[in-house]
């Protein structure tokens, strides 16, 4: 069975551990890409500069709060380029704005996840995504 290729697209890094730690418990086998900013995502997605042989991602959990490049702005590129909206992008952040969050799903975010506060209530939450995203759903090739 081929692992899920999973790109974290995150600056925090107790974000990032924590994520990590919950995808390491997965019932299904994954590979992890972690990026820290919109501009590196957007070269990650599209095999630019260090990034011009890695694996396309199967799935995507994107932070709006990231630097150089906006969250949403890098949810709008990828929701536009023909080769890449296919790819599922799950919002995962801190903001419960409505507005943001009507804003990420006029631009075709497959969810929307506000970060819960609380350390376990975060890993429950990154488990449901697996969970639904990666043992429910199928995804695209």
């Amino acid at each position: 069975m081929k692992l899920v290729h999973v790109l974290l697209v995150e600056d925090n890094e107790g974000d990032i551990v924590l994520t990590l730690e919950a995808f390491e418990e997965s019932k299904i086998k994954t590979t992890i890409s972690v990026v820290k900013n919109g501009k590196d995502a957007l070269d990650f997605v599209n095999f630019k500069g260090k990034y011009k042989d890695v694996e396309r991602p199967d799935l995507i959990l994107l932070d709006l709060n990231i630097p150089i490049i906006s969250g949403m702005e890098v949810l709008k590129e990828i929701k536009q380029d023909v080769k890449l909206k296919t790819i599922p992008v799950i919002i995962l952040t801190t903001s419960s704005n409505p507005k943001e969050i009507k804003s990420a799903y006029e631009l075709y975010t497959n969810s929307f996840v506000t970060k819960p506060l609380d350390m376990g209530e975060f890993l429950k939450a990154i488990i449901s995504i697996e969970e639904f995203w990666l043992q429910i759903c199928k995804l695209s090739d």
